[in-house]
């Protein structure tokens, strides 16, 4: 039974083992909502007692009654391979019954060179250099707000981004136009890092088990965002009081606002910045090779869906009342 002693115990043991195996904080919060969710529609038996028909049964509801998006299907689907795999050590056979969610062919939004100016052009402080440092790097919003001091190489305007989608490390530029403003935002970080050490915290989180490996590292500038919250909080895993990263929501906030000031109708997020700055490379000339190798694309299929959307009429085709 879900709401009985035993479900939160396995609730609490799906969050342990993410834990265990450094998933974020993000990933164990949809997790543990899918298994919950799973439970209940299945009249809250224990997992254990179930198997695939059920599994099968619930994935495929999403996907005829529920109409969710297959990226959506697919979270659950993740989720419930955790379950059972790494929680409860049973072995799922590959579920060829399940009904799959259609996915969708669409092609991203991407603004002009225009638009971007105008947008950023209504922005000011921190959201505008975020914003900015994606525009101008390709980053994706998790990318640049976990970016450590000692990853951005000014002498190589160059910054090395840690552990990516995938796990992967790669690099990308360091836009000239963009050195001072990352200084003096890195001189911010210093001062709150030097009080917060006076206060007697300052010690940043590291990934996996490098805190441990390397016990003065978290106290030291380098391993320090270059994006702080402006105030400490509590860590959720461990509950140690410490200074996370910039809270994205309130970059969220600050480009839908631009965007309204600068009437750019288009439904604009972080990751529209992203898309913008693969397309713009691939409009004035870049290869697509290099454009996936700065995006962190493991093959250039993903990267060709870019030359969908460049500003070359549709599918690159001059009409003909235009000659």
């Amino acid at each position: 039974m879900v709401g009985g002693p035993s479900a939160p115990r396995l609730l609490d043991e799906v969050r342990r083992v993410l834990r265990l195996k450094h998933y974020s904080i993000r990933t164990e919060t949809v997790y543990v909502a899918w298994v919950r969710r799973f439970i209940l529609a299945n009249g809250k038996r224990h997992p254990r007692d179930m198997g695939e028909a059920e599994v099968e049964g619930f994935l495929s509801g999403l996907a005829v009654q529920g109409k969710v998006a297959a990226t959506t299907q697919n979270q659950a689907l993740a989720a419930l391979l955790f379950l059972y795999k790494q929680v409860l050590g049973i072995e799922l056979p590959w579920m060829e019954g399940v009904v799959r969610a259609k996915r969708s062919q669409r092609v991203p939004t991407v603004l002009s060179r225009d638009e971007i100016t105008r947008v950023l052009a209504r922005m000011d402080g921190r959201p505008w250099l975020l914003a900015s440092l994606l525009y101008g790097t390709g980053m994706r919003l998790m990318e640049a707000l976990r970016l450590r001091i000692k990853d951005v190489d000014f002498g190589r305007n160059e910054i090395t981004i840690r552990d990516g989608k995938g796990g992967k490390d790669r690099r990308t530029m360091l836009p000239r136009s963009l050195a001072e403003a990352l200084l003096r935002e890195i001189e911010r970080a210093r001062l709150l890092h030097e009080a917060d050490l006076a206060a007697g915290f300052g010690a940043a989180w590291l990934p996996h088990a490098l805190a441990r490996k390397y016990p003065n590292a978290p106290r030291e500038i380098g391993w320090q965002y270059v994006f702080p919250a402006a105030q400490r909080s509590r860590d959720p895993h461990d509950g140690t009081e410490r200074r996370h990263h910039f809270d994205d929501a309130i970059l969220s906030r600050a480009l839908k606002t631009a965007c309204r000031a600068a009437d750019v109708a288009k439904s604009v997020s972080a990751h529209t910045l992203r898309h913008s700055f693969a397309t713009h490379l691939l409009e004035i000339g870049y290869d697509i090779r290099t454009v996936q190798e700065l995006l962190g694309h493991k093959d250039v299929a993903t990267t060709q869906i870019y030359t969908h959307v460049l500003n070359r009429g549709g599918q690159g085709v001059l009409s003909p009342l235009d000659r």
